[in-house]
């Protein structure tokens, strides 16, 4: 089963044409302790659809009622004899209940799920559906609790499932990459085909509560692409179009993180151009002051006085260390003498970037 929550190909876009770092929308964050959460409820109002709210009595019976025959044999609240990469961690996730008990199926749900399906290939798939869903049900009064359980079912059958998908386009998107641009087309019926493989095992609820937040970045991204492919425009229109498709998103979170993106790689490239040009400190930080404010700005200019002295020390010991290769007849005492300048020129973090940053400088003078 792919350990993996989202589909492949858009990461190939961000990196292969865009700089996006995709954030996470800002959601509540409910951490159960190990007590019954009978009292832990959400005030928020039950979905207005009870078919959209709970998973169909038959999917679920058919894809989570075998694997969690076992669930009270080994477990009682889930937590006992976690696997290594789990012990001294925090539970991630939510489970939210309405007044009337019923399932709130929230991002953090997903979350919860994902944090113990983690542990795939320390346990067996057996033990962790046992685990979840002594879990939840130690966490959870009913009927939400068997709600829970069947959206868990389905959730470990769709990631199943999901990697047949993958595999029909991996192919065709690395080849589009090489060729320097993306195939959209292809991308786009990708997308269509995960969004009828989750049909198939969530209701509208849940997939918007699951996939939600990351299908309205991945349309930022399309359209990102979209436009930097665009060769009828030019560079300004470009970032017209840009600025325009951000201006027309919804106000929340989505919107103000790919704000906030935007402004990084402007001052990314706006500090590239003027260091490019000889800019003076004063200039970079005013300049960055009015991209990402004060603070950040101070934190840039340290970062560059840091870098500009790194730099200094490395011209000396790039230097110094010719003169030893060249003036030695021993290579051995030669090295030995290297090694006690690295030692008195850099701290044990900087002597680990030497050899990465030496290939770095050299590539640039090429």
């Amino acid at each position: 089963m792919s350990k993996h929550r989202r589909p492949a190909y858009l990461p190939i876009v961000i990196i292969a044409v865009v700089i996006i770092v995709i954030a996470a929308a800002v959601i509540m964050w409910f951490k159960p302790d190990n007590k019954p959460m009978a009292t832990q409820q959400s005030l928020s109002a039950p979905p207005t659809d009870k078919s959209e709210s709970t998973l169909s009595t038959a999917q679920s019976n058919t894809q989570a009622e075998a694997p969690f025959a076992q669930s009270d044999a080994l477990f009682v609240t889930g937590l006992e004899r976690l696997p290594r990469s789990l012990r001294g961690t925090q539970v991630d996730g939510e489970i939210i209940i309405d007044e009337n008990k019923q399932l709130v199926v929230t991002e953090g749900l997903r979350r919860l799920f994902d944090y113990f399906l983690s542990a795939i290939g320390e346990e067996d798939e057996a033990v962790i559906f046992a685990r979840v869903e002594s879990y939840i049900r130690h966490h959870t009064p009913e009927p939400a609790a068997s709600q829970a359980v069947a959206i868990f079912g389905n959730y470990v059958a769709y990631l199943k499932a999901l990697p047949d998908i993958e595999k029909r386009y991996g192919n065709l998107q690395l080849q589009a990459s090489k060729s320097g641009e993306l195939d959209l087309n292809a991308i786009a019926q990708q997308r269509q085909e995960v969004a009828s493989l989750r049909q198939q095992y969530f209701d509208k609820t849940t997939i918007e509560a699951f996939f939600g937040a990351e299908d309205n970045y991945d349309d930022y991204s399309m359209e990102m692409v979209r436009i930097n492919q665009n060769e009828q425009m030019s560079e300004a229109q470009k970032q017209a179009a840009r600025q325009d498709y951000v201006s027309r998103l919804p106000d929340g979170a989505i919107k103000t993180n790919i704000m906030q993106q935007a402004n990084l790689n402007e001052l990314m490239a706006r500090t590239e151009r003027m260091k490019a040009a000889g800019a003076s400190p004063e200039a970079l930080y005013n300049m960055r002051r009015e991209l990402v404010g004060a603070p950040a700005a101070e934190r840039l200019a340290q970062v560059d006085q840091e870098d500009a002295n790194f730099d200094q020390r490395f011209t000396q010991y790039e230097t110094q260390k010719a003169q030893l290769l060249s003036q030695s007849a021993n290579p051995a005492a030669a090295q030995i003498q290297i090694d006690q300048l690295e030692q008195q020129l850099f701290d044990d973090a900087e002597r680990k970037r030497l050899s990465g940053y030496a290939a770095l400088q050299e590539t640039k003078t090429q």
